[in-house]
């Protein structure tokens, strides 16, 4: 009985959940001064979300990691974008910095302003760094997956699970990422 349990278990988390739709959205990039939207990218094979903060120690850690992310999955028709739910209200979040960051340390990957957590509250972000994966549809935009970049912080070598980096892979290959959803680990979103 306790086989059976367990396999019943574990096809479910196997099963991909129904992908959630996203609203288009409208944030200043402080890399270019222009505004994102999600429209624009209808063409794009998916819109790589990722939630940052200049000062989160975390959101440190992984900064050449998304850079190398970045730099290997753009080629593939993928869209990354660092959103920051602290702009403008913490030390170290101004428009400026987070410019500043994203030319130095990011890539030069577009940082969009999201000082009233307005993205951040509609898709739960509640611990930065968190990645949201969108794709385009007919209908418009769903969420292929959301979490954590790995299960590693601190050294990238000993991650066993490259959650973000499988996601993309699987969408690639025309697949649904399984998992669709794990724990983003790092410091967690103040409110403004």
């Amino acid at each position: 009985m306790k086989k059976i349990f367990t396999g019943c278990v574990l096809f479910l988390l196997t099963i991909p959940a129904f992908p959630q739709a996203i609203n288009d959205f409208s944030l200043k990039d402080v890399v270019s001064g222009s505004n994102f939207t999600l429209s624009q990218h209808q063409a794009s094979k998916g819109i790589v979300l990722v939630f940052t903060t200049n000062t989160c120690p975390y959101s440190k850690l992984y900064e050449s990691r998304i850079t190398e992310l970045a730099s290997r999955f753009e080629g593939q028709n993928f869209t990354f974008v660092l959103v920051n739910p602290h702009a403008d209200s913490v030390e170290g979040e101004s428009a400026t910095e987070m410019a500043h960051a994203s030319k130095t340390s990011l890539g030069a990957l577009p940082y969009l302003h999201d000082q009233k957590q307005s993205l951040a509250t509609a898709l739960g972000i509640s611990k930065v760094p968190h990645v949201v994966v969108i794709t385009p549809n007919q209908s418009g935009f769903s969420i292929a997956y959301q979490g954590g970049i790995d299960n590693n912080p601190q050294l990238p070598q000993s991650a066993t699970q490259s959650y973000l980096e499988n996601a993309l892979n699987s969408l690639v290959n025309n697949q649904v990422p399984v998992p669709a959803t794990t724990r983003a680990v790092g410091c967690n979103v103040k409110s403004n």
